[in-house]
């Protein structure tokens, strides 16, 4: 059973900066894709950003220049660098793993990021 835990997040000033973990157990297979996603209220979940086993970065266009998103190589742990944080980033974010062969999301449960104004 593969289990995602997602840390990190927090209640941080217009202008600062978090880190965003996920740890990744119980994998039993190749991943290929693993995402970061938010929520805000009242909002549908949104991709932040994306990274391949070749290396592909992709970002939301509300993100780029200011998150990064990076793995170690085992693929245990992702994280997300968050800087110039702003209200607009107050969500919850969520880590993914996604299995294009079969169409397979795996979730964690969810971090809350609080950007004050």
């Amino acid at each position: 059973q593969v289990q995602l835990v997602e840390s990190g997040g927090g209640l941080v000033q217009a202008g600062g900066s978090l880190r965003l973990s996920c740890a990744v157990s119980g994998k039993f297979f190749t991943i290929n894709v693993m995402r970061w996603y938010r929520q805000a209220p009242g909002n549908q979940r949104e991709l932040v950003a994306e990274i391949t086993d070749g290396g592909t970065l992709k970002y939301a266009d509300s993100v780029k220049g200011r998150f990064t998103i990076s793995k170690n190589n085992a693929w245990t742990t992702l994280y997300l660098q968050m800087n110039s944080l702003k209200p607009d980033d107050t969500a919850v974010y969520y880590c993914n793993i996604f299995r294009p062969a079969y169409a397979v999301n795996y979730w964690g449960q969810g971090t809350q990021v609080t950007v004050s104004s």
